[in-house]
């Protein structure tokens, strides 16, 4: 008897636990900006491979089809989590200063900023990360070969894709720089010297070679042998300051997520986020922990843009002070992602009127201690392990330059340092010491790849769009955790903080009239940025019956796919503007 009724209370229990209806995502999910990638990182899922297969998949298809974002010669952060395991960790592709590197490399003889130094050409352009970060991310966590994982990209780079409007939009807006280098005249403009037509079948043999190199030598193959020579000997030629030992020195690196939570009446959160050399988990931990003092509920539209906005400004006023990369500068981390911290900053906060960012206290310069286009892509697979990576080569097609014999244009994330303390860098965002170059650091990040973890529901997300990249995460996050699902999260309309500026930025038709004139009284300044921004993708697991729901952002041209059976990415034609920037 003893037995049977053990027995017979465990089925129960087995038969009406949430959990164990929903022990695993009912099918898998990606969403990405571009539907090829969503198809390539559902190919690798359908042939057996996880979710760190299918990211290495998307991420190299992306570098393919999206150069203008991302790829070979960018980094970026994938955060990855290990059901099997019940562990988070994010691998860290950001790109390094070169050796030669010095912090008043973009300066004068008067130390004046030399504008667009750090922004185009050879010397703007810091080591890539992207190629270690995939090779490290299949060998370690993938189930399949890394060849298996960048067949799909290969075969993109050989056939070719169309052209859509959005590439060739920023290809215009780029076109002086892609001009002076020809390797990148040759690819992305026509003989004219315009950008290619949209619907222009666009082939990258030299991608496709280097990509096979990788596929074939591992790292090796792209920061050794004949690549890193072609790579080295480009950039030299340009003026840029690399070193075949800057390339073998380079390494992605494991780091521990930053970690947060948020209660709100529908439950109790979870927040796993990117961490430094990103300033987007820390920004967005303390930005949530300001906000969960208030009742939303009790709060009308005014009120909520109000508290969520000096909250933006708060959090990003830390950013500026004190994040760096990890390995060169000490952050008080632990106190910025501290809930009393952030009582005592929302202790300042008053709902009667804004706070001008020049009554905080000051960004001092001299602190020391002891990306317009990105892309971003959200998985999980059938097993319950999920991907949040967020890519960059930083502005439209990086540096401008495709190093000859490679296929692969050049980041220019050497202007995401502080060149000269407080100058605000190209998306208005200012450092101090603590982000000041130095040969081999890596310079901060706003990208913001992220988890949100709750007792029923769990979502992966992220977005690109330069400094607005946190704001658009944390907006995405408060319509999660307060009940939304995909379409809404990636859909929310989009305002921005950041300190310096002392503006609220956003997007046509994000604030009614009424919500315009009410932070008006309040104090605000409003400023219509005249385009939509940001291309978020979300995928979220429900585990009450283990359902998946997954979004592309309809302000871009990306691709939501939910079963090995959902096929439509791989006939879906991008078209439109896809605004992303």
């Amino acid at each position: 008897m003893r037995v049977r009724f053990t027995c017979l209370l465990l089925t129960i229990l087995l038969t009406t636990s949430p959990l164990s209806v929903a022990a695993t995502p009912s099918k898998p999910a990606v969403a990405s900006a571009h539907p090829a990638a969503t198809a390539a990182g559902m190919a690798v899922l359908a042939q057996g491979g996880n979710a760190f297969d299918a990211a290495v998949a998307v991420s190299a298809a992306l570098a393919v089809v999206e150069p203008q974002s991302s790829g070979l010669g960018g980094g970026g952060f994938w955060l990855l989590h290990d059901a099997a395991n019940d562990r988070d960790v994010m691998v860290d592709g950001r790109e390094k200063a070169p050796g030669a590197a010095t912090r008043d490399m973009y300066l004068d003889d008067n130390g004046d900023f030399i504008e667009n130094a750090s922004r185009d050409g050879a010397l703007a352009a810091g080591i890539p990360g992207e190629p270690a970060a995939l090779v490290h991310i299949a060998k370690t966590y993938g189930a399949l070969d890394l060849a298996t994982d960048l067949a799909p990209a290969i075969r993109l780079a050989r056939k070719g894709f169309a052209v859509n409007a959005h590439m060739r939009k920023l290809a215009a807006y780029r076109k002086d720089v892609l001009a002076r280098f020809p390797a990148s005249a040759a690819l992305i403009l026509d003989a004219d010297g315009e950008p290619l037509a949209e619907g222009t079948l666009l082939k990258q043999p030299d991608l496709a070679a280097t990509l096979e190199a990788i596929a074939r030598d591992g790292r090796a193959g792209f920061y050794a042998g004949d690549v890193a020579r072609h790579l080295v000997d480009s950039v030299r030629a340009a003026g840029g300051i690399w070193t075949r030992q800057d390339l073998t020195d380079y390494r992605a690196v494991e780091r521990k997520p930053i970690t947060g939570s948020y209660h709100t009446p529908e439950g109790d959160y979870r927040i796993v986020s990117a961490a430094p050399p990103s300033s987007g988990g820390i920004v967005l931990v303390e930005a949530l922990n300001i906000l969960e003092g208030f009742d939303w509920a009790e709060l009308d539209d005014i009120q909520r843009k109000h508290v969520t906005i000096e909250a933006m400004r708060r959090a990003y006023r830390d950013r500026a002070q004190y994040l760096g990369d990890p390995d060169y500068v000490d952050m008080p981390l632990a106190r910025l992602a501290d809930k009393d911290y952030a009582a005592g900053l929302r202790a300042g906060m008053r709902m009667d009127r804004a706070t001008h960012s020049d009554e905080l206290a000051p960004v001092t310069a001299s602190y020391t201690s002891a990306g317009t286009d990105t892309t971003h892509f959200s998985i999980i697979d059938g097993n319950g392990n999920r991907v949040a990576a967020t890519l960059s080569v930083n502005f439209p097609f990086g540096s401008g330059m495709v190093a000859a014999g490679t296929g692969v244009f050049l980041n220019d994330e050497m202007d995401d340092f502080a060149a000269k303390p407080l100058t605000p860098n190209g998306y208005g965002l200012v450092g101090t010491e603590a982000n000041a170059i130095a040969p081999g650091k890596r310079p901060l990040s706003s990208m913001t790849p992220t988890f949100v973890v709750g007792d029923d529901r769990e979502i992966a997300l992220g977005t690109p769009g330069g400094s607005r990249i946190i704001s658009m995460v944390l907006l995405g996050v408060l319509d999660f955790t307060h009940g939304g699902d995909a379409e809404s999260v990636v859909s929310h309309q989009r305002y921005h903080h950041q300190y310096l500026p002392d503006v609220v930025e956003y997007e046509p038709g994000a604030l009614s009239d009424a919500t315009m004139a009410g932070l008006q009284k309040l104090g605000h300044e409003l400023k219509n940025v005249g385009r939509h921004y940001g291309d978020l993708h979300a995928v979220i697991w429900d585990r009450t019956d283990g359902t998946m729901d997954a979004a592309s952002d309809p302000r871009g041209i990306g691709c939501a796919e939910v079963g090995l059976d959902d096929k439509h990415c791989e006939t879906a034609v991008p078209s439109g503007s896809g605004v992303r920037y």
